[in-house]
């Protein structure tokens, strides 16, 4: 609207600068005020994120570690005896001949037992010169080896040992016999499979005690198949390999979700 001053001339009326300027204010902070709207609001979901990741982060670490142990008795499937003896004498010929005369006294002795010739192998000969008190001697050493799969047969011939001493062959040290079991690959799927289950069988057990459900598995470590000696087997100066009855052991170690 135009207005009319003392002088009759036409001019702006006050009223409309200052309405201008009441706005221009706001107008100019809008943005700031928009800005200001979006961070709370940014902060407000954070925080509710946040804090309902915190329960869900507690809820994965609940979890539970347990051991699941399997065990068979198994029966050696192979038999290595091994044999060292010496002969002994002032000169190389007659030493020879006690080496030799022992090795016929020891395939004899198999052959006794019943083994075939080929089951009997000679596996290493030495020679040495020895001298003591200026007499010298001769010392031929050998060693034979006894493999075979028949298992029963090797533990009777152990058992009639002392018939080789008898025909006056002494056995030196390194010599034994030792059963082996050659079988673990067949047996260790099935044995893996009784491990786990023993060990989700303990999870289930502490999940129930503690409230809470199983969940899936979050890792698990298998350990290493041991092959001892059967309980009761194996005695003071004798270890795991000298006997045929075996014990396979193996642990799994799993670690479990709790819900």
């Amino acid at each position: 609207m135009a207005a009319t001053d003392q002088h009759g001339q036409e001019g702006i009326s006050d009223y409309a600068p200052q309405r201008s300027g009441f706005f221009a204010p706001l107008r100019g902070n809008a943005g700031l005020i928009a800005t200001a709207l979006i961070a709370a609001g940014g902060l407000a979901l954070g925080g509710f994120l946040l804090g309902d990741g915190l329960p869900r982060a507690k809820r994965s670490e609940r979890a539970v570690t347990v051991r699941g142990v399997a065990e068979r008795d198994v029966r050696a499937d192979l038999a290595v005896w091994s044999l060292s003896f010496a002969g002994n004498a002032p000169d190389l010929a007659s030493a020879q001949a006690q080496a030799d005369a022992n090795a016929n006294a020891i395939r004899g002795f198999f052959r006794e037992q019943g083994f075939p010739a080929d089951a009997l192998t000679t596996t290493g000969v030495n020679v040495s010169r020895e001298s003591e008190n200026k007499q010298v001697r001769y010392v031929v050493r050998q060693r034979m080896t006894l493999r075979t799969k028949d298992v029963a047969r090797a533990e009777t011939a152990g058992h009639n040992q002392f018939e080789l001493v008898r025909r006056g062959v002494f056995l030196e040290s390194g010599s034994k016999l030792t059963f082996i079991y050659t079988g673990l690959n067949r047996i260790k799927p099935d044995m893996v499979a009784q491990a786990t289950k023993d060990a989700r069988a303990s999870a289930e057990q502490f999940a129930r005690d503690s409230g809470s459900d199983l969940g899936g598995i979050r890792n698990a470590t298998q350990g290493y198949f041991e092959v001892s000696a059967r309980a009761g087997d194996a005695s003071e100066g004798w270890g795991d390999a000298e006997t045929p009855n075996k014990t396979v052991r193996v642990v799994t170690t799993v670690n479990y979700l709790l819900k």
